[in-house]
């Protein structure tokens, strides 16, 4: 039972380390399963959306966090 804690805590401090990512990660899921289901999509298409969405999010945390290195290096 305590390695079930051990993981569980594990990966809600893994989620809760960077929020913005976790949050836009989940609200590119919905947004394309939102397409997938009301705009009639391709899941060809949905799969591209959603490959090139996660790498838009995690280029744009990778930046964020550099520039927040930068800045505290700075200091």
């Amino acid at each position: 039972m305590k390695i079930i804690q051990d993981v569980l805590a594990e990966l809600f401090s893994m989620f809760m380390t960077d929020a913005r990512m976790s949050l836009s990660a989940l609200i590119l899921v919905g947004v394309v399963a939102a397409l997938l289901n009301y705009a009639a999509i391709t899941p060809d298409l949905g799969g591209a959306i959603l490959l090139l969405g996660s790498l838009v999010i995690v280029v744009e945390a990778a930046v964020r966090d550099a520039r927040k290195r930068a800045a505290a290096k700075g200091k």
